[in-house]
C-alpha cells in the first residue's frame, strides 16, 4: 500500500488542516475565478476553474513556493523513487 506524503510548508513547516482555504485569486495566467477550497484536496488544481496552481502560498508565513514541495514523502515512497526503482528493474 502507497503511503500518504505528509503536506507541510516547506518554508516554515505550517501543516494545513482539513478546514484551510485558499481562494482562486488573480495571480497566474488562467486564474481568478474566486473559488474558495482546499488546494490540497486536489493537488492544486482549482475546482472552479480548473486552474493548476504552480505555487501555493502559505497561510502562515505568507510565502510562495511550488506547490510539489509541499509534499514530504517517506523515504523509498516519492514518486520520482518509485520511477527510479522500476527503471532499475528493467535493467540487467
Amino acid at each position: 500500500m502507497e503511503r500518504q506524503p505528509h503536506i507541510h510548508c516547506p518554508l516554515c513547516a505550517w501543516e494545513p488542516g482539513a478546514s484551510a482555504r485558499w481562494v482562486c485569486a488573480p495571480g497566474e495566467p488562467g486564474s481568478g475565478c474566486g473559488t474558495r477550497w482546499n488546494t490540497f484536496w486536489t493537488a492544486g488544481c482549482c475546482p472552479g476553474c480548473g486552474h493548476f496552481w504552480a505555487k501555493t502560498q502559505c497561510l502562515a508565513c505568507k510565502q510562495s513556493s511550488p506547490h510539489e514541495d509541499w509534499y514530504h514523502y517517506p523515504p523509498g515512497d516519492a514518486p520520482v523513487d518509485r520511477v527510479e526503482e522500476a527503471l532499475e528493474v528493467g535493467v540487467e
